[in-house]
């Protein structure tokens, strides 16, 4: 069992930049693959960023990529996110999540509000 808890979200202006940082709880975190979800209001959830169990690959949507950064501290077992140039339309819940094996997402935080406001 995992347990996930998101910090770091928050209002910012077009063009600021927020660090989401994701702590997991157990002894296991390195063997997750460990991605950020976000859901828009009134939109499907969507996966914006993932990174491999020992940090060494990493997925980012079209829609993210060369401004979000995903990066994971195994000693720390703390995923982050770091949201550069950000836009109007980065604004979303974000959420972390876990997975033991590529496939279904096992496991998932509480959620944090972003807002990027024009």
């Amino acid at each position: 069992q995992v347990q996930l808890v998101e910090s770091g979200g928050g209002l910012v202006q077009a063009g600021g930049s927020l660090r989401l940082s994701c702590a997991a709880s157990g002894r296991t975190f390195s063997s997750y693959i460990m991605g950020w979800f976000r859901q828009a209001l009134g939109k499907e959830r969507e996966l914006v960023a993932d990174i491999s169990r020992s940090g060494g690959y990493t997925y980012y949507a079209d829609s993210v990529k060369g401004r979000f950064t995903i990066s994971r501290d195994n000693a720390e077992n703390t995923v982050y996110l770091q949201m550069n140039s950000l836009k109007p339309e980065d604004t979303a819940i974000y959420y972390c999540a876990a997975t033991a094996r590529s496939g279904p997402w096992d496991y998932w935080g509480q959620g944090t509000q972003v807002t990027v406001s024009s």
